[in-house]
Parts: C-alpha cells; structure tokens; sequence
C-alpha cells in the first residue's frame, strides 16, 4: 500500500510539473528540391508548412529546438528550411529565423 501511495505522489509532481511547463510552437517552412515535393512535404502532412511543438522546458530550450530542426540529411530532397519558434505565445528571440541559408546541408538539389 505504502508503494502505491509513493507511486502516486511520484505521477502527481511529474503531472503538476508538466501543467506548468511552457509550451514550444515550431513553425517550419520547407523548400523541395524540384520534382521532390510529396517526399520533402510528407513531414508536414503534404504541406510545404507546419507547426510542430517539441518538448522544451524554456525559452532557450525551445531555441536550441528550432536550431536542432535546421538539420537536413535529404540533400536531395529538401533544398532548405526556415524555423522560428514561439514559447508561451511570445516570439523566440524576437522571431528570430534559426536556420541559416548558407548551412553546408542546404541547396545540394541535383
């Protein structure tokens, strides 16, 4: 009994804490790489743009999401990306663009 009581104290901090845990909003745009759209696009539900909301704790972890996302390994597929990010509902960095256009994985389309 007395485990079970524990177990549920243990869940009720992490559920509480989780309540009041801010909440990351990406907004990614992709560019397709010509005659790739439905492959670049398929992360997004077909969609050039979406929201995604990883789990971030604060405002720079929220930022270093946006920044992670820049990463491209379909050189082929996807020519770049463009992320900015809210947290709370406040712009991240002051709606700061996280990925750079001149990224070493961006613009390698055949």
């Amino acid at each position: 009994m007395k485990r079970l009581i524990g177990y549920s104290a243990v869940l009720l901090v992490l559920t509480i804490s989780n309540a009041f845990a801010g909440k990351c909003v990406l907004s990614v745009t992709r560019v397709a790489c010509p005659g790739q759209e439905k492959e670049s696009y398929a992360k997004c539900g077909g969609k050039a743009a979406c929201s995604e909301e990883p789990a971030a704790d604060s405002e720079a972890a929220c930022a270093k999401a946006g920044l992670d996302g820049c990463s491209n390994g379909r050189l082929t597929i996807t020519k770049s990306k463009e992320i900015t990010a809210t947290f709370d509902g406040k712009p991240v960095l002051g709606g700061k663009q996280f990925c750079k256009a001149d990224r070493p994985d961006f613009n390698g389309c055949k």
